[in-house]
């Protein structure tokens, strides 16, 4: 086995897989297809009349070039090579840190997605939380191929995770949390859980509840928002059952639901002090507060 790589040589790494610039665009399995909006519209409870008239919810960009259940790793992916370099060098540890997602337009029943992607940057080494690491972005760019040969750039996104050495020893269970972002559009909903309140944002010009919160409101477009206080109460939509790979300080399994809320919003945490084989489909839940430090306070559903 070969000595772990420098930071020197890291660098260099970075630097060849840069100047390879994008890769050869990459076709997605199946055109955009109305049977796949609908599952997605369903999941995220968005009615817009559109997304059943032909159109996709822009959101959707990446969903049609996923590669499923078994993908075929492209060896020449700029990612998966600047990731392998720092496996190499012994930062085995990985974690998502942020995604900027930029939207051109709606897509629409037929069309045939391509997406390339390019290395941005590598930056490092940094401390961090979790232990010492580089933080690895890439850039991606969604297009439309037309008759005319033109390609329409319809959607891009900057991923940024961070590959790292893992502290040892390790966090005690319970003790790391993955502070999640807080903003002028989300500073409400965490003033509530401070307080004990689940709150929603509501549009103060036609009524309607939304979340997860955002600037405009996706029924009339109004920018005057509010809120209101949730019950708290609601049933499980859907739940994923998080075995793998291992959670810096947290104890597996991790259950995470998708709850339908009383007031007709759907919203994502995690259940907690349930058998992983008990969970069940319509199961009611009420929500709770874990208070984390002064700063934060996430909310966390429990069986009614």
């Amino acid at each position: 086995m070969s000595d772990p790589a420098t930071h020197d040589e890291i660098l260099a790494a970075a630097e060849r897989i840069k100047a390879n610039g994008e890769t050869a665009p990459r076709p997605g399995r199946d055109p955009v297809n109305q049977p796949m909006i609908n599952n997605w519209v369903e999941a995220i409870g968005d009615t817009d009349p559109r997304w059943r008239a032909g159109e996709a919810p822009p959101a959707m960009a990446q969903v049609w070039t996923m590669g499923g259940l078994h993908p075929k790793r492209d060896p020449d992916d700029p990612l998966h090579s600047m990731m392998t370099v720092l496996t190499d060098a012994g930062f085995t540890g990985v974690l998502g840190t942020n995604c900027e997602q930029e939207y051109a337009r709606p897509l629409r029943v037929g069309e045939e997605v391509t997406v390339t992607t390019r290395l941005e940057s590598v930056v490092g080494p940094k401390q961090t939380g979790v232990g010492e690491g580089y933080f690895v972005t890439t850039r991606n760019v969604w297009r439309v191929a037309h008759p005319d040969g033109r390609s329409e750039e319809v959607a891009t996104m900057l991923f940024r995770v961070l590959k790292f050495v893992p502290r040892e020893p390790a966090p005690d269970p319970g003790e790391f949390v993955l502070r999640p972002q807080q903003n002028r559009d989300t500073a409400y909903f965490w003033e509530g859980t401070q307080a004990g309140e689940l709150r929603l944002q509501t549009c103060n010009a036609c009524g309607a509840l939304r979340h997860p919160p955002g600037p405009a409101c996706p029924e009339c477009g109004a920018l005057d928002r509010g809120h209101v206080v949730a019950s708290g109460r609601g049933t499980v939509f859907s739940y994923v059952v998080h075995r793998h790979p291992p959670v810096p300080g947290r104890e597996l399994p991790i259950l995470l639901v998708l709850i339908d809320l009383e007031e007709g919003v759907r919203m994502v945490g995690e259940l907690v002090e349930t058998d992983a084989e008990k969970i069940e489909i319509g199961m009611p839940v009420v929500v709770d507060f874990r208070r984390i430090d002064d700063d934060l306070t996430l909310p966390v559903w429990r069986k009614e």
